[in-house]
């Protein structure tokens, strides 16, 4: 038995084969992927990965899991980030989230697009991440407001809504590729700085 095949009896396969999945989804995109290839990849039995996910939406469920703990565990740092004025903050956090996504096209699809939300189920453990993932925006905005960064008198959870869906838009232009690519990226993300506050 090989040192790595050892590893998996001691609990790591899951992360292993989650690792393996991000792979392949950046490399293949979401219709690439598949528990058997999965297997495949990391030199398992086609079974085991069953063990781990139940079928293939569980898995991509998974991967969306990872890509928001991993966004909002970056946003928080930006936040905490006690050096930087409230409008530094925000800016680096629209950059970051427009990185992000460009960064991770094949990624951010999956944590956003109908693959999961409209054509199959979301798990508990996805909408666990998810939800407060946007209720952490909503917070952030909130205490922007209050700052007088941004405008007072909006609704917050409308607000959140419209900046969030902006930056949403952006990051689709630049993955679809339609009238963005990435040399325009400074620019348009100081542009949405620029309107969303108000100094």
């Amino acid at each position: 038995m090989t040192l790595q095949k050892a590893r998996y009896h001691h609990g790591d396969l899951h992360q292993s084969l989650l690792n393996a999945a991000r792979e392949m989804l950046r490399e293949q995109g979401i219709e690439g992927l598949s528990l058997r290839k999965l297997a495949d990849r990391v030199g398992v039995s086609r079974t085991a990965p069953y063990h781990h996910f139940k079928d293939k939406n569980a898995l991509l469920c998974a991967i969306a899991e990872d890509g928001f703990r991993y966004w909002h565990a970056m946003a928080k740092e930006i936040l905490d980030q006690s050096a930087l004025s409230a409008r530094q903050k925000y800016a680096k956090f629209i950059r970051a989230y427009i990185g992000y996504a460009a960064d991770n096209p094949e990624l951010y699809d999956l944590m956003f697009g109908r693959t999961i939300w409209k054509q199959a189920s979301p798990t508990q453990a996805l909408k666990d991440e998810a939800y407060p993932s946007f209720q952490f925006q909503v917070e952030m905005t909130r205490e922007w407001q209050k700052q007088g960064l941004m405008p007072a008198e909006e609704d917050t959870l409308r607000l959140t809504q419209v900046t969030w869906g902006t930056l949403h838009g952006i990051a689709r232009l630049l993955i679809d590729g339609i009238y963005a690519d990435s040399s325009h990226i400074d620019e348009m993300c100081e542009t949405a700085l620029n309107l969303f506050t108000t100094h």
